[in-house]
């Protein structure tokens, strides 16, 4: 098996278990509201579109369709975070920005796809990678002293949703290099 098919499985393995939690997350969990289900049906369509990409390139649905599907995705996360009633707005759109890169680098893959790359598809790309790579690193290791310190403690999943999130923008930013 080439190490190529090693990644791709990889990935495909971490993406479908991402769909379920989308899933789960956005259809069955009573705990929550419309904004957070439809984000997470979002994430689930994400992950569903990736984790078949290594294998497939998307082949089943033509890009320009996929394209716009995740632009829109991608102005979701900040336009509902401007509409929410509760909270400080400022944070919660800044909070909402890696969740955004990650549909913009969803929707400039499946651009890409098409073969209708333009000259600065390439420092998208980059600038997207570099972004999602360093949402991975503060969401992967943000968790870790509150970790240290409930040893033997449950916490109320924040540990699960800092690993999802940052697993995902690590993978999104693997397949935007892997599809460069």
């Amino acid at each position: 098996m080439r190490p190529a098919d090693v990644l791709s499985g990889l990935l495909t393995a971490l993406f479908a278990a991402a769909a379920v939690r989308g899933l789960w997350h956005g259809l069955l969990s009573p705990d929550r509201g419309g904004h957070d289900r439809v984000g997470h049906l979002l994430h689930a369509a994400m992950a569903l579109a990736m984790a078949v990409m290594p294998w497939s390139r998307g082949a089943g649905v033509p890009g320009p369709p996929q394209a716009a599907f995740f632009a829109a995705a991608a102005l979701w996360f900040p336009a509902s975070a401007l509409v929410r009633r509760h909270g400080r707005r400022p944070a919660a759109v800044l909070r909402s920005l890696p969740y955004a890169a990650g549909m913009a680098a969803m929707a400039l893959m499946a651009h890409r796809m098409t073969g209708h790359s333009h000259g600065a598809a390439p420092v998208a790309a980059a600038a997207l990678a570099v972004c999602l790579l360093l949402c991975a690193l503060r969401s992967l290791t943000r968790c870790m002293p509150s970790l240290r310190a409930t040893a033997g403690r449950r916490t109320a999943g924040e540990p699960y949703a800092c690993f999802w999130d940052g697993s995902m923008a690590l993978g999104t930013a693997v397949m935007l290099l892997m599809h460069s």
